[in-house]
C-alpha cells in the first residue's frame, strides 16, 4: 500500500499532467465568450461549460505531454514532466487523459448542447494528434495549433446560444491571432531548447528576424480583429477605446524588437506584455457590458446556424 506522501505526489504529478496555468487562461476565455452572448445562460449552463472546458483543455495537454516525453527530456523547461521523467507510466497518464477527455465530452454534452461538445472535441482531437507531431515537421504547426487553442472563447459562446454566431467567430479570431505572437516570443527565448528537441518552430528553421517580422505582423491584424466587435454591435465605445489602446501598445513593443540586439530580452518582454494584454481585454469586455455602452436596440447577430447544431464540425 502506498504511503499518504507517494499518493500526494502521484495526485500532484497527474494535476502537473493537465497544465493548470493554461486551464485558467483558457477558462477566462470561455467565461468571456460565455458573458459576451446575448441573453442570460443558466448558472448550470455556466459551470458545464467552464468544467467541460477546463476537463477537454486538461485531456489534450495531458496526451501532449504522453506524446512529447522524449522531446521533453531534451528541454531544460520540461525535462522534469511527470512522463518524461517515468515518474508516471504512459499507460496510467494516457489512461487519465483519456478519462478527463470522456468525462469533459458528457459534461458538454448534457450540460450545454452538442456543438459545444462537438467544438471541444474537434480541439482536443486536432490539438493531440494533427499539431502536437507537426511541431518536429514543419513550421507551420504553430498556425494549425493555434486553432484548437482559440476554441475556448467560442465554447463559451456556443454553451450560451446553442449557434455559431459572427461575434463567437470573431472571439475566436482574436485569441487564434493572440496566440501567434504570443508563442513566437517563445520561441524566440527558448531557441536553443526547442532546437535540442527537434521542434521546427520558425526561429530555429527560418531565423530570429523572420520570426520577429511574423510577430509584428500578427500584432497589426490583433487590432481590427479585437476591434470589430463594436461594428457588430456586441460592444461599445469603451471597449473599443481599451481594445486600440492595447493593440497599438503591443504593436509598438513588438516593432521595437526589430532593432533590440539582445532578442531573448525583448522577447521574454513581449511574452510578458501578451499574457497581461488577454486578460485585459477580457475585462474590457466585461466593463463595457456593466456600464452598458452598447446601443439599446442591437439586432441579433447573423449567424451561421440559427438553430442548436446536432454535432460540432
Amino acid at each position: 500500500m502506498k504511503g499518504q506522501a507517494s499518493v500526494r505526489r502521484d495526485w500532484a504529478d497527474l494535476v502537473e499532467l493537465t497544465k493548470p496555468g493554461i486551464i485558467r487562461m483558457c477558462l477566462l476565455m470561455t467565461a468571456g465568450g460565455l458573458w459576451l452572448a446575448p441573453g442570460s445562460a443558466r448558472g448550470a449552463t455556466w459551470a458545464a461549460a467552464l468544467i467541460g472546458s477546463a476537463l477537454a483543455v486538461g485531456s489534450a495537454n495531458a496526451f501532449n505531454m504522453v506524446w512529447e516525453r522524449e522531446g521533453d527530456l531534451l528541454m531544460r523547461r520540461t525535462r522534469n514532466r511527470p512522463v518524461a521523467t517515468g515518474r508516471l507510466s504512459v499507460k496510467v497518464a494516457s489512461g487519465f487523459a483519456g478519462l478527463l477527455g470522456a468525462i469533459s465530452m458528457l459534461v458538454l454534452g448534457l450540460g450545454t448542447n452538442l456543438l459545444t461538445a462537438g467544438l471541444a472535441l474537434f480541439a482536443l482531437v486536432s490539438y493531440t494528434l494533427v499539431y502536437t507531431p507537426l511541431k518536429r515537421i514543419t513550421p507551420l504547426a504553430l498556425v494549425i495549433g493555434a486553432v484548437p487553442g482559440a476554441v475556448p472563447p467560442l465554447l463559451g459562446w456556443t454553451a450560451a446560444t446553442g449557434s455559431l454566431d459572427l461575434p463567437g467567430i470573431v472571439l475566436f479570431g482574436i485569441l487564434l491571432v493572440w496566440q501567434m505572437p504570443h508563442f513566437l516570443a517563445i520561441a524566440l527565448f527558448r531557441k536553443q531548447d526547442y532546437a535540442d528537441a527537434g521542434i521546427r518552430c520558425v526561429p530555429v528553421v527560418r531565423g530570429e528576424q523572420v520570426a520577429k517580422i511574423q510577430a509584428i505582423a500578427w500584432a497589426l491584424l490583433l487590432i481590427p480583429m479585437s476591434m470589430a466587435l463594436t461594428p457588430l454591435g456586441v460592444t461599445g465605445n469603451l471597449y473599443m477605446v481599451v481594445a486600440l489602446v492595447l493593440g497599438l501598445g503591443f504593436l509598438a513593443w513588438t516593432v521595437a524588437g526589430l532593432g533590440r540586439a539582445n532578442t531573448g530580452k525583448w522577447a521574454r518582454q513581449v511574452f510578458m506584455l501578451s499574457l497581461v494584454y488577454l486578460p485585459a481585454l477580457t475585462l474590457a469586455l466585461v466593463a463595457d457590458l456593466l456600464v452598458d455602452q452598447r446601443p439599446q436596440s442591437v439586432e441579433q447577430p447573423a449567424s451561421v446556424e440559427t438553430e442548436p447544431a446536432g454535432a460540432g464540425s
